[in-house]
């Protein structure tokens, strides 16, 4: 990784390829990403095809097409790709897998505090509905090894553990969990793991066969840089006949023997607009396209001006790095002063005053973020290609204006 790309006052590639306002310095590509100009215009191609002729190309060619995307995508995240299905977004994963399996009373789900709160959400309602119990193991943060992420989640599994729900990425903090050992062990004690994994594809290199995960999410809109709309749920083959989609349709009675009943059900949910999960090919290619090093040197410059910007923000404030940097992608988390008691985050994206002054007087669009509740609260930055270095410096300067005591 050349070190002095990072400390380049410029981004790792023209800002111009993507339609973000230019007046805005966009430092949370962590919510919903940015999807290049190419691959918006690329996805219009495919409206257009579709709406062309559109009996020729939902019901002859769509299959096929979808079977080349999956394809693309399956190398890409180290999976056989009749393991994998698209899906809207890393939220419907969870749900589709949560809503398929059945529990019964005495029944435990495993998450952590640091859950995704949608995800926790559907966990808590499939919880209730079958009298279940969820079983919340608490990991620090701050924290200073993974044997204080590991220990708590494995600490709280019992013989009554059904599933473990956990983030790869977790949202509000940042932090990389170590899924290699966890998995490995809740796979030998008998538990299966559902992976939150809406942040990683894109971000960290991904084998999930290698994992081993019964059951994987993951946004394409994220740091693949896909269209909206384009996710993926890749399920261990021994589960595939557990799971079910959110729509049940036509593949549920479909006579056919050419492929599985998972693919034949999540293939066709109904009339619906593929061209998202249709360009996520693209994405991958184009995206690589743009370093000389491909994806992998995407992945270590994202992530080394993740760590840069922290710590540029953490000396600004005088606080320390709450976490090894191994654990850190292209997301990072910096501790700011307890909320006052009048700056609670407002409806319905529980947005703090903070957050809107950082748009409104400095230009700037970065999450405050209120974590594990009121008035603690954090201040979450993204790093992708169109970011640099300056803009973590001005940040760090406006906050410095914004916040009491300074």
């Amino acid at each position: 990784m050349n070190t002095a790309d990072i400390a380049s006052s410029q981004p790792a590639a023209e800002p111009q390829l993507w339609r973000l306002d230019p007046e805005i310095i966009f430092l949370n590509h962590g919510a919903f990403g940015a999807c290049p100009r190419r691959i918006l215009e690329l996805q219009s191609e495919w409206r257009a095809r579709m709406e062309r002729q559109p009996l020729q190309f939902l019901v002859r060619e769509l299959e096929a097409q979808l079977d080349a995307a999956r394809a693309a995508l399956a190398v890409f995240l180290g999976a056989a790709a009749d393991d994998l299905v698209f899906v809207p977004n890393a939220t419907s994963g969870v749900n589709t897998v949560l809503r398929s399996l059945e529990f019964k009373p005495g029944d435990e789900l495993l998450v952590t505090n640091q859950e995704y709160n949608a995800s926790r959400n559907a966990l808590n309602f499939v919880a209730e509905r079958a009298g279940a119990r969820v079983v919340v193991a608490k990991i620090p943060f701050p924290f200073r090894n993974a044997d204080e992420l590991i220990a708590p989640i494995l600490a709280a599994v019992t013989p009554n553990t059904r599933l473990a729900l956990l983030d790869h990425v977790t949202s509000q903090t940042g932090v990389v969990l170590p899924l290699t050992p966890l998995v490995a062990e809740l796979n030998r004690q008998g538990v299966d793991t559902l992976v939150d994994g809406a942040h990683a594809p894109g971000m960290l290199p991904l084998n999930l066969t290698q994992l081993g995960a019964a059951y994987y999410t993951g946004n394409g809109h994220k740091w693949l840089c896909a269209p909206k709309g384009a996710a993926f749920l890749h399920v261990r083959r021994d589960k595939q006949k557990l799971i079910r989609p959110l729509t049940i349709s036509h593949g549920a009675n479909s006579p056919r023997q050419d492929r599985s009943r998972f693919l034949l059900e999540f293939g066709w949910p109904g009339t619906w607009d593929a061209t998202a999960a249709l360009s996520v090919p693209a994405a991958i290619r184009f995206i690589g396209s743009l370093r000389p090093g491909g994806w992998p040197e995407i992945m270590a410059r994202n992530r080394a001006l993740a760590l840069a910007a922290r710590k540029i923000l953490c000396s600004a404030l005088s606080v320390a790095e709450p976490c090894p940097a191994e654990f850190i992608g292209s997301l990072a988390a910096i501790p700011l002063p307890d909320a006052p008691p009048d700056a609670g985050p407002q409806l319905p994206f529980n947005e703090y005053p903070l957050q809107d002054a950082l748009r409104l007087k400095h230009r700037i669009e970065v999450p405050v973020i209120s974590w594990p509740a009121p008035p603690k609260r954090w201040l979450r930055v993204s790093a992708q290609l169109y970011n640099a270095w300056p803009q973590y410096e001005r940040l760090a300067k406006a906050l410095m204006q914004e916040l009491p005591g300074n």
